[in-house]
């Protein structure tokens, strides 16, 4: 059963198309992934299907409610949490889960309950009483996901929530969004973590408002990399690569922190070819090691292939 339906949908902001008549489906109970490099159209689309923003074209079903014509029963039925995670900086831990819960019409049993769910998923037991603006960022994304849900709805929106949060609380905040999905919940997560990628279902790939990848994560990885992956350490990457682009040997070629990675035709022949190439360019090459392709590699291969379309 599908839980999203996403027919065309498409929005203007004057002379500029944030969105471009995307389609695709969410099923329920996945944690389906919308990734993206910011400005890519993610957190537009999210606010058009929490009936937020009205489209310029096209149309969303969520939950069974029309985004255009039902908006107020879609975010009845939905929880979001935005970038910016949705809470009031000068209320105390306690305020802010009390006020979300009287917003969601939460009765006084039903909110107390909820309310020490919440302070436990967010382990701020003894904080109740603490300035929400005195916590720290992974303290205030657990408040801020537990205040979105307070009601149970069935779909979850989360718009890069673990922006600016350390990796330690951002793999404890997809422990959380596991144990939502186990449950059933729908669950649409946007980012561009694109290692967090890794945890959903199944992902979108966007760019400039263009749906231009979809498939779960070893689909995306086994459908667009065709070619070995060679890991290169040496002393001057950036040199490198731009030495290595020029070879024919070479398919792709990116800087992955101090690492290159380098699509190869063969990679036996290759192994040899960087070693020789560099060597002669004064850099000198550490170690050279296959990869699996990550998400990244696709991603970055993909808006390679768009470019040369382009031109």
């Amino acid at each position: 059963m599908n839980t999203i339906e996403v027919q065309n949908l498409t929005k203007r902001f004057g002379a500029f198309t944030a969105v471009d008549h995307i389609n695709f489906e969410v099923k329920e109970g996945e944690i389906f992934g919308f990734l993206g490099a910011n400005g890519a159209g993610k957190s537009t689309t999210i606010r058009m299907l929490c009936a937020l923003l009205t489209s310029s074209e096209g149309t969303a079903r969520v939950g069974g409610y029309d985004i255009n014509k039902e908006p107020n029963r879609v975010k009845e039925s939905i929880g979001y949490m935005s970038q910016k995670f949705s809470l009031y900086e000068d209320l105390t831990v306690e305020e802010n889960i009390e006020f979300f819960g009287r917003v969601y019409g939460l009765s006084n049993q039903e909110l107390a309950d909820r309310k020490k769910w919440v302070l436990d998923i967010a382990n701020l037991q003894g904080r109740e009483k603490s300035i929400t603006q005195t916590l720290s960022g992974g303290w205030k994304q657990r408040l801020a996901l537990g205040c979105a849900v307070l009601h149970r709805p069935r779909i979850v929106f989360l718009d890069e929530p673990t922006s600016g949060v350390d990796p330690v609380m951002r793999r404890k905040f997809w422990e959380l969004i596991n144990d939502m999905s186990s449950e059933g919940v729908t669950v649409l997560v946007t980012t561009h973590f694109l290692e967090e990628a890794e945890y959903c279902n199944d992902i979108i790939l966007i760019n400039a408002g263009k749906i231009i990848a979809t498939g779960s994560p070893k689909e995306l990885k086994e459908n667009y990399i065709k070619y070995p992956i060679l890991e290169v350490q040496c002393s001057n990457v950036i040199q490198a690569m731009e030495e290595i682009s020029t070879q024919p040997w070479g398919v792709e070629t990116s800087v992955f922190g101090t690492y290159l990675h380098v699509s190869v035709l063969n990679e036996a022949e290759a192994r040899v070819k960087i070693g020789e190439t560099l060597n002669l360019k004064g850099i000198d090459v550490y170690n050279i090691e296959r990869i699996t392709p990550s998400l990244e590699d696709v991603f970055i291969y993909l808006l390679d292939e768009q470019s040369k379309k382009a031109n």
